[in-house]
C-alpha cells in the first residue's frame, strides 16, 4: 500500500483504541473480532468470444477466484483482506499486456494480486471512515466504476469518509493509487479528490451533486487528468396508470485539471425513463458525450461496459463525441422453474451518432439471459453485435459473446 494509506491506517487504528465501550454486537478483543469474521470466497468462470473487423477472431476461457476474510467489529473497527487470481485456461486472444498477441482484444490477463485490504472505523451512527485498497463506486457508475465486467476488477488505494444524516449522504475520498484492470501493468499513481453529496427527499426525488478531481501522475495518462462537476436527479417506485415508473437525469462538465498538459471543456447529458408492469420492464435512454473535434468527453475510471453497449465499440471516445439513444426491454417470467430463480431475458437496441457533426456511428443489439441456479451459483449468457455506421470515424464492426458461471459464498 502507499505511504499515505499506511500512515492513515495507523491513525484510524490508534483512534479506535480510544473509541470507548463496545456495544453488545461487538467483539471484546481484536482476536475475537478476527475469529468471528466471515470468509470471502468467489469463483467466476467465463468463456468469451470476440470478433472485430480487420483483426483475427479471439476466444478466451478464464477463471477468476477471490479469497479473503471480513473481520467482526471491535470498538467500531473492522477489517478486510481479499486476494484475486485470474487464470488463462484456454483460447487465443490479446490480453492487453505486451507483447501484443495477433488477435482481437479480450482484456483479461492472468495474474494474482491483492484486490482489497482495508480498515473501516464506524465513528458513530453518522460518520464512518475507510482506509486502504477498496472498491469505490457512485450513483450509476458512469464516472467511477469498479469495472467488475473484467475478470481483474479495479480497486483504489484511498482514504474515504462517509457521513449520513436522515436523507443526507456525503462521501469524500482521496485516491493516491489506481489498481487497474490489467493486472499490475497499467496501474496509475494519483492525487485525486472525490466528493459526492446527495439528499433523498422521497422515493420519487433524490438530488445528487458531485465534484471529481482526477489528477494522475503516471506519464502515460497525465492528460486523462480532469475535473467533473455535475448534478443528478433520480426517482423510483412512482405509481401511475397502473405502472411502476422511474427516471434519471444527469449533467456534468469536464475540464482539464492537475497534471494535464492540454486544455478542454466538454459537456455530458443523460436522461432516462423506466417502467415496470408485472413480468415486464422497459427503459428509454438518451446520453450525449460532447466532442470538440480534438477529443471527446471521456471517463478515465468510469464504466466502459454498462454504457454504450457490451461490444465496447466506444471504449475510446470519438473526437467528435457520441450520442447514444437506446431502448431496453426485459422479461422475468413467473413460470420459471425453481431451479432457474430470477430467470430474466433482456434485449437492448442502440443507435449512435457523432455529437458534433451528426454523422452515423452505427447501431448495436445486445441480448442476455441469466438466472440463479442456487443461492450461491448463477449463470448468464450475453451477446452483443455492433454494426459500423457510414462515418469514416465510426468504430469497426464487432461481435462479442460471453458465457458466465459464477459462485459466491
Amino acid at each position: 500500500m502507499r505511504k499515505v494509506i499506511v500512515r492513515a491506517a495507523g491513525v484510524v487504528a490508534g483512534a479506535a483504541s480510544l473509541a470507548g465501550v463496545a456495544n453488545a454486537e461487538e467483539a471484546s478483543s481484536i482476536s475475537e473480532a478476527i475469529q468471528n469474521g466471515e470468509l470471502i470466497a468467489e469463483a467466476r468462470a467465463r468463456y468469451e468470444t470476440f470478433e472485430q473487423a480487420g483483426q483475427n477472431d479471439a476466444d478466451a476461457l478464464t477463471l477468476r477466484s477471490r479469497l479473503g476474510w471480513q473481520t467482526g467489529v471491535w470498538n467500531g473497527v473492522s477489517g478486510l483482506v481479499e486476494f484475486e487470481d485470474v487464470r488463462d485456461l484456454a483460447g487465443d486472444y490479446n490480453d492487453g499486456i505486451p507483447p501484443t498477441e495477433p488477435y482481437a482484444s479480450i482484456g483479461d490477463p492472468p495474474g494474482t494480486e491483492l484486490n482489497r485490504l482495508l480498515l473501516r472505523w464506524q465513528v458513530n451512527q453518522h460518520l464512518s471512515t475507510t482506509i486502504g485498497r477498496q472498491t469505490i463506486e457512485f450513483d450509476d457508475k458512469r464516472f467511477l466504476d469498479g469495472s467488475n465486467a473484467r475478470q481483474d476488477a479495479r480497486t483504489l488505494d484511498a482514504l474515504r469518509a462517509d457521513f449520513t444524516l436522515n436523507g443526507l449522504k456525503a462521501t469524500y475520498a482521496f485516491v493516491d493509487h489506481v489498481n487497474n484492470t490489467t493486472a499490475e501493468y497499467n496501474d496509475w499513481e494519483s492525487e485525486s479528490h472525490l466528493l459526492n453529496v446527495s439528499q433523498t427527499f422521497s422515493d420519487a426525488f433524490k438530488l445528487t451533486g458531485f465534484a471529481y478531481m482526477f489528477d494522475f501522475q503516471t506519464p502515460a495518462v497525465v492528460n486523462q487528468s480532469s475535473r467533473f462537476l455535475g448534478v443528478r436527479a433520480t426517482g423510483k417506485d412512482i405509481e401511475a396508470f397502473g405502472l411502476q415508473w422511474g427516471y434519471a437525469a444527469s449533467y456534468a462538465q469536464q475540464s482539464d485539471y492537475g497534471s494535464s498538459t492540454v486544455s478542454f471543456d466538454l459537456d455530458y447529458w443523460q436522461a432516462s425513463v423506466s417502467v415496470e408492469y408485472g413480468e415486464w420492464a422497459a427503459q428509454l435512454w438518451y446520453e450525449s458525450l460532447e466532442g470538440d473535434g480534438t477529443r471527446g468527453f471521456f471517463v478515465p475510471i468510469g464504466s466502459s461496459n454498462s454504457f454504450q453497449g457490451w461490444a465496447s465499440a466506444f471504449t475510446n471516445k470519438p473526437a467528435d463525441g457520441v450520442i447514444d439513444r437506446n431502448i431496453m426491454v426485459s422479461y422475468s417470467p413467473e413460470w420459471a422453474p425453481e431451479a432457474l430463480s430470477d430467470l430474466t431475458f433482456m434485449v437492448r437496441y442502440y443507435d449512435f451518432e457523432a455529437e458534433r457533426t451528426g454523422e452515423d456511428y452505427g447501431d448495436e443489439w445486445d441480448l442476455a439471459v441469466g438466472a440463479d441456479l442456487t443461492d450461491n451459483l448463477d449463470f448468464s449468457v450475453e451477446y452483443a453485435d455492433y454494426e459500423a455506421g457510414d462515418s469514416l470515424s465510426s468504430p469497426a464492426s464487432r461481435t462479442r459473446t460471453r458465457f458466465v458461471l459464477q459462485y459466491k459464498l
